[in-house]
């Protein structure tokens, strides 16, 4: 008798030890885990009933199944029922309106999620995700239309262009170029109405600018701004590299620039300098000059930019340089995107037009640079200078004098490189120094605009 009690005693310790196996291996694996499928949504809070609404579900255990469900009041419509298990951790839906349904009846719809995955967990049932979504249905595109614009653009030039966009869930509003370069335009005159100076860069063979105007639900308004495209042909300079300009100016800055450390050969040193160390310093003046402001433009008036009295063009905006080195020919090139003017050694420069000082450092081949903010997303800048006067953050007057001409950064004689930027784009200076082109171009644009802003 004893030995059946202790018989049924082990036998009811390895059941209970079996048990508690069982749940540990339960708890612990990943066959039984125990979270619902995580569901993310494309779109928040509003829908035009037409595109897409992309669904992503994640679950560590796959999917077992998923159905999407669209209700209104008076209706209901399974538009996505899918009872393929997979093993993904990722899957992905698009729920669409239903076939034949266009419009609905109802100002808002409400999207119904059920997601199982593939868990043993829930008696072999799984994890289930049951959430519901609601959008307001807006299938009205925003209202946009152009007001005014410049006539025309030249390669490397500047315009303007002045819109209406107006739409109660606007989501975004931007110009598109055929480039890839966004412009983002500011609030004008009064409310629903913008302005952007636009810009052709250099290195680009056509221009297109497209005002894009999106709501929150989807729905998209697109105008191409109708300027007449003048090309404009730039210099092309093929210069023959000297021992003593690589032993000289190169060997000096490259015991300047950390991107040239531990490098001794002469041409690559040049090569590092003209195209590495240029680009890094014009990122930074490209990230600087690339920021609008977002406060309402009432008026835009410069005066043209003399930047450097009894200033003589030494050099070219736009010129392609092409280097080489007895007979290695291409070694490098770049392009000279500012206008160099000379005077007298150490000439005064002035501010021609008021703004704020946002940058004024050392910037690598430009040397000592301040950088001015005119607003409505024009800048200029000052290179090469031997002395600055003013510090990031003043504020400069018309005719106030900025700093003086030198030969500090990648500069062979003491003068001036003077460039304009158009929301981070290098621009033709010749154009904003001409009284008679501001007017065509920009003044007169924005007049305009203002009257018929006005009659509205």
């Amino acid at each position: 008798m004893r030995r059946g009690r202790n018989g049924s005693g082990i036998i009811g310790w390895v059941l209970i030890a079996v048990v508690l196996g069982a749940l540990g291996f339960m708890a612990f694996s990943p066959s039984f885990e125990r979270e619902d499928p995580k569901v993310t949504l494309s779109l928040d809070g509003y829908w035009n009933f037409k595109d897409p609404i992309h669904v992503n579900v994640e679950d560590a255990s796959g999917l077992k199944s998923f159905k999407a469900t669209l209700m209104t009041p008076h209706d209901e419509w399974v538009v996505v029922d899918d009872t393929t298990p997979s093993k993904e951790i990722k899957r992905s839906f698009d729920v669409l309106p239903p076939k034949g349904v266009r419009r609905v009846d109802s100002p808002s719809v409400t999207l119904k999620i059920e997601a199982t995955d593939n868990s043993l967990w829930g008696l072999f049932m799984g994890n289930t995700l049951k959430e519901e979504f609601t959008y307001v249905i807006d299938q009205r595109r925003p209202n946009l239309a152009i007001v005014a614009n410049s006539y025309k653009i030249q390669k490397g030039g500047s315009a303007i262009v002045v819109f209406k966009a107006d739409d109660p869930h606007m989501e975004s509003l931007k110009i598109e170029t055929n480039f890839g370069k966004t412009f983002i335009a500011q609030p004008f005159i009064k409310e629903g109405y913008y302005a952007s100076l636009l810009a052709w860069p250099v290195q680009e063979q056509s221009f297109t600018a497209t005002v894009v105007a999106r709501d929150r639900a989807g729905n998209e308004a697109r105008s191409t701004v109708p300027l007449r495209l003048k090309d404009h042909v730039y210099r092309v300079s093929n210069i023959e590299l000297s021992d003593a300009f690589l032993d000289g100016k190169i060997a000096q800055l490259a015991n300047d620039y950390e991107q040239t450390a531990g490098v001794d050969d002469r041409l690559e040193q040049f090569k590092i300098i003209n195209e590495k160390v240029r680009s890094d310093n014009e990122k930074i003046i490209h990230d600087i000059t690339s920021k609008v402001s977002k406060n309402i433009v009432t008026d835009f008036n410069p005066a043209p930019f003399y930047p450097l009295v009894n200033g003589q063009k030494v050099a070219d905006f736009g010129d392609h340089r092409i280097y080489s080195y007895k007979g290695q020919q291409n070694l490098s090139n770049a392009y000279h995107m500012g206008l160099d003017l000379a005077s007298v050694h150490m000439g005064p420069i002035v501010a021609s037009n008021g703004g704020k000082i946002v940058f004024s450092q050392p910037n690598g081949i430009y040397g000592n640079l301040p950088i001015i903010d005119h607003g409505f997303g024009l800048y200029t800048l000052y290179g090469h200078c031997s002395e600055v006067d003013v510090q990031e953050g003043d504020h400069v007057a018309a005719g106030q004098q900025i700093a003086k001409t030198g030969l500090s950064g990648y500069a062979m004689g003491d003068h001036l490189h003077f460039g304009i930027l158009v929301q981070g784009i290098e621009v033709r200076p010749e154009e904003w120094m001409d009284t008679k082109w501001i007017y065509d171009n920009i003044t007169s644009v924005i007049d305009d605009a203002k009257v018929i802003i006005n009659q509205r």
